[in-house]
């Protein structure tokens, strides 16, 4: 790629892109798999037929399936899911007659490890967990469910298949679903950043999530426990703006490389005032100075002008 004038994104190592004449074209690859885009339509093909003579390749036309995930255009815009990958998953767990569920994870669930509990099938639970894991790629809504029993891979219970085989009956109710991606007539990034503060029964750690948008399309999101236990609600919320920022500015980054610079202040939601308050005082607590690093961080960047830190209400979070 480097031979024909490509650069490697810093960004995305799988990413290469060429810009000429105001115009772009990219090519991301995994492994054997790859997808050309670009508006610079003479040299796609000079692309495609640099890259016919160096490798033996297929060239299977508009982008319809890759890697799993389906690819559907309209006038509404584009849309990826991955409706084939779960009724494979249903018909390998036996649970295509399954009752379907609501909603993907009891709300307020308890899951933890118990001494001396009935242990589930190792291999089993892996496999499914792992195929969640995949699947959690278009499908913001079990994000959060399939971080929570993927904590257990080392030594599943019988509680937790339960949960896991929960999440597939929530999936067979809501196998079309996935992310609609629409032009909006602007490229503005925004977040939304969340905590729970000491929800692991076990270890008493919080657990963030965040998810970011781009031009008001859904483009990134996450959920993960934290790596220390926080001594309050504020300073869970806090450690979950930091990971959200550090995804924003990941985000201005990649746009900057496709050409598209942000210019606008990026909006970065979150329900605690009290991380907010903490995050634009310059004064020093007491309270945050065991989370120093993040403050100074996030201080840093609201200073800059590249994030703002609006308050949102918990019911529109």
């Amino acid at each position: 790629m480097r031979k024909y004038g490509y650069k490697q994104s810093n960004s995305d190592h799988t990413l290469f892109l060429k810009q000429r004449n105001g115009l772009i074209t990219c090519l991301i690859i995994y492994v054997d798999d790859m997808i050309i885009t670009g508006n610079d339509k003479g040299e796609m093909e000079q692309l495609r037929q640099n890259l016919f003579a160096e490798f033996e390749m297929k060239d299977l036309g508009r982008l319809k399936y890759f890697l799993g995930i389906e690819v559907l255009r309209s006038e509404r815009g584009i849309f990826i899911c991955q409706k084939k990958y779960i009724l494979d998953l249903l018909a390998e767990t036996g649970m295509v007659d399954c009752k379907p569920m609501e909603t993907p994870m009891m709300i307020n669930h308890k899951l933890h490890m118990e001494l001396k509990a009935k242990l589930a099938d190792k291999e089993r639970y892996q496999r499914l967990v792992g195929k969640l894991i995949y699947l959690s790629h278009t499908r913001p809504d079990i994000a959060y469910a399939v971080g929570v029993v993927s904590q257990f891979m080392h030594e599943p219970q019988a509680t937790h298949m339960e949960a896991v085989i929960r999440i597939i009956r929530y999936l067979k109710g809501t196998p079309n679903h996935g992310v609609l991606f629409k032009s909006n007539g602007h490229l503005e990034i925004q977040a939304y950043t969340d905590a729970d503060w000491a929800g692991d029964k076990g270890n008493r750690r919080s657990t963030s999530g965040y998810f970011t948008l781009v031009g008001g399309n859904l483009v990134t999101w996450r959920s993960k426990k934290q790596k220390v236990v926080a001594l309050s609600s504020a300073e869970a919320e806090f450690r979950g703006i930091a990971r959200g920022l550090a995804e924003i500015l990941w985000i201005k980054k990649l746009l900057t490389g496709l050409g598209f610079p942000p210019k606008e202040t990026s909006r970065m939601m979150c329900d605690n005032e009290a991380a907010i308050q903490i995050s634009e005082n310059p004064v020093q607590h007491d309270r945050t100075k065991h989370v120093e690093i993040d403050r100074h961080f996030i201080k840093e960047k609201l200073e800059a002008g590249i994030i703002e830190l609006p308050f949102v209400r918990s019911e529109d979070q």
